[in-house]
Formats: structure tokens, sequence, C-alpha cells
């Protein structure tokens, strides 16, 4: 006699899942502020939220929160990259490692968005009304390059969804 067994797991992407992993990015943000002096705290508040309904909906590709000289993204700034897991599961680090101490006179705090494949797919008038809900406006710019090098260094993750940061480390 044989007996075969089968188990299949369902990961549904949840509010809570999005706020968990948002709440990451918040982490490092409010560090960026201890050492830095920026983002605000009602700013860390609005990125948080963008990010949650961004993640939840699925439309955020990637995002960079950070400082900016000459126009180039410079350390301690941090990079965000959205990715669906497609079954797999990966690490839920903790937020942190923040370096304190970078050069950032003469910098400025910027942010920097990108939207997924699933945004591109919305009708203009969705896009519109989905971005009017949003605690930022975002106008059109050049995304601005980086001066150093990205390196992955945290993954925060949840119901089958990842946000993979890089650090900007001076060359």
């Amino acid at each position: 006699m044989t007996t075969s067994y089968t188990f299949s797991e369902t990961d549904t992407f949840t509010i809570t899942h999005a706020r968990h992993m948002a709440a990451k990015v918040a982490a490092d943000l409010k560090r960026l502020q201890r050492f830095y002096g920026q983002p605000s705290d009602a700013a860390i508040t609005a990125y948080q939220d963008e990010v949650t309904q961004l993640l939840r909906e699925g439309y955020l590709g990637t995002v960079t929160y950070g400082f900016r000289r000459d126009g180039a993204f410079i350390e301690p700034s941090l990079r965000y990259t959205a990715h669906d897991l497609a079954g797999s599961t990966t690490d839920d680090d903790d937020p942190g490692r923040v370096r304190p101490g970078a050069d950032t006179s003469g910098a400025t705090f910027y942010s920097y968005l990108t939207y997924s494949a699933a945004w591109d797919q919305l009708s203009s008038a969705d896009q519109q009304t989905f971005e009017s809900k949003l605690p930022i406006t975002r106008g059109s710019a050049p995304e601005p390059a980086v001066n150093g090098v990205l390196r992955s260094d945290r993954i925060y993750s949840a119901g089958g969804r990842s946000l993979d940061r890089q650090s900007v480390k001076a060359s």
C-alpha cells in the first residue's frame, strides 16, 4: 500500500505585511535622522505611508533616500528594491547598520522613486487616482547618479515579497 501527501502553501500579501516592511524602512530613516539630522519626523511618517501603500498594491519599483551632492547620491544613502519572491523565501533582517560619520557637507536630503511593471499596466487615470491618495506628491526628474558603489546589506521580507536594501558606500 502506498500513501502520498501533498502540501501547498499560499502567501497572500496584506496591508500588515506592507506595514511590517515599511516600518523597517522608517527605522532606517530614523537612524539617518539621528546621525545626519534629516529627514524630519513628518517626512519619515509620509515616506513610511507612501511605501506601505505602494508595496500593498505592488507598485513600488525602487526608492532611494539619502543625501545628494552635485546631482548624485552619496554615502549614507539607502536604496530599496521591491521583489516578488514567487513562492521562495528569504531573510527578514532587522533594520540598522547605517554608518555614522559620513561627510554630508554641502549635500541635501533627497528621495527618488521608480514604479514597478504593475504600475505601468494601469491607465493614466488610475495612476492619477492612486497618486492623489499618497502623502507625497512626486514630480518627474531624471534619476540621480550614485557617487560611490551600492552594496547590498539588508533584506526585509513578509508575505512573499521583499525589499532589498543597498547602501551607498564611498568608493
